[in-house]
């Protein structure tokens, strides 16, 4: 324990951390392993968190990168990303127990971009290269129907075959600022683009970037927790930066802060990304008590009382139930 120690405000953000749709994908996990015992597979990392992975690992789910990597006789559960259609296709074929855990707000995006190709439209998904959500989505329709737009070069650059005839998708985890910008530079080039009748970034995405933005101008350090391939995460980190924070940094937990960084700081920024579980933020807030005087100011500019449903196949009986079998899981963890 440290003596003397300096003064420190924490500008607590919330809503921060987990959404519905990571806590829905954790649960499918979770349940599976209850209802089918180990090993279960899940196809690519079921979020972007390493202690969640980590700990589900130690429940007995085993993480591929493939469905050529899951035996037949073992169910497999899609990551929350999403996945490309012909991935439940194979396991149909190979007569495998899976289960989705796509987030139902990425489902939406699936089900728009196939209901503009019915119609005959030209699909653009703004979005990041390579990232899973963006791969299952293109994965939706047949190679070539979705045109991926990256940045607003990109948006100047796209040559349509019928500029009457544009549709556009996005990513579910993008930054809103960012994403306005690249669907200005479309709209003043295709003003009969068909947009999204709401918008695709999801609720959790909005509402964790305005907490930040309601504290950035007031921190002379922000910290946000979160995993290097979370993109959600990232965001986090860029807005902060443009919402004013003298500087924004990711920290996958409180082993990874470089506390020379915080010397001479006196208000400091804490969120965490929508994939990294409460109890990192209780880490890292009990690492600051250690070493300083600590007042933790909360700033919430929402609730969230969003719920998102298991599949039926995973439901238990009742609350009960589930609670028994979700502390029976985390006591064998």
């Amino acid at each position: 324990m440290l003596k003397n120690k300096p003064a420190l405000t924490l500008l607590l953000a919330s809503p921060r951390g987990f959404c519905a749709g990571v806590d829905r994908a954790i649960q499918i996990v979770e349940q599976a392993i209850a209802k089918h015992g180990a090993p279960v597979f899940v196809r690519h990392e079921i979020v972007h968190n390493r202690h969640v992975v980590e700990r589900l690992e130690k429940m007995g789910a085993v993480f591929v990168d493939e469905l050529d990597d899951c035996p037949n006789d073992r169910p497999v559960v899609f990551s929350a990303h999403g996945v490309p259609k012909r991935v439940p296709e194979t396991a149909r074929a190979r007569d495998m127990i899976y289960f989705d855990a796509t987030c139902p707000l990425v489902s939406k995006v699936h089900i728009e971009a196939e209901r503009h190709y019915a119609m005959g439209r030209e699909i653009l998904l703004i979005g990041h290269k390579g990232h899973p959500e963006v791969i299952g989505t293109m994965g939706q329709l047949a190679g070539g129907a979705i045109t991926l737009i990256e940045t607003e070069d990109d948006a100047h650059a796209y040559k349509a075959e019928n500029p009457n005839n544009i549709a556009i998708v996005t990513q579910t985890t993008l930054s809103v600022d960012d994403t306005a910008g690249i669907i200005a530079v479309l709209k003043t080039r295709f003003p009969n683009m068909a947009m999204p009748h709401k918008e695709d970034i999801c609720y959790a995405t909005t509402n964790r970037q305005t907490a930040i933005k309601a504290i950035a101008k007031r921190c002379e350090l922000l910290l946000v927790i979160g995993g290097d391939n979370s993109s959600n995460s990232l965001r986090l980190v860029e807005v902060g930066h443009k919402a004013g924070a003298n500087t924004a940094l990711l920290i996958a937990d409180a082993e990874a802060i470089n506390w020379d960084i915080l010397a001479g700081v006196k208000t400091l920024g804490l969120s965490a990304g929508a994939s990294a579980p409460e109890n990192l933020t209780d880490s890292v807030i009990a690492a600051l008590k250690a070493r300083y005087q600590l007042t933790i100011e909360p700033v919430e500019v929402t609730k969230e009382n969003v719920v998102f449903r298991l599949p039926k196949e995973l439901r238990a009986k009742d609350r009960r139930d589930k609670e028994l079998q979700a502390k029976e899981l985390r006591e064998t963890s």
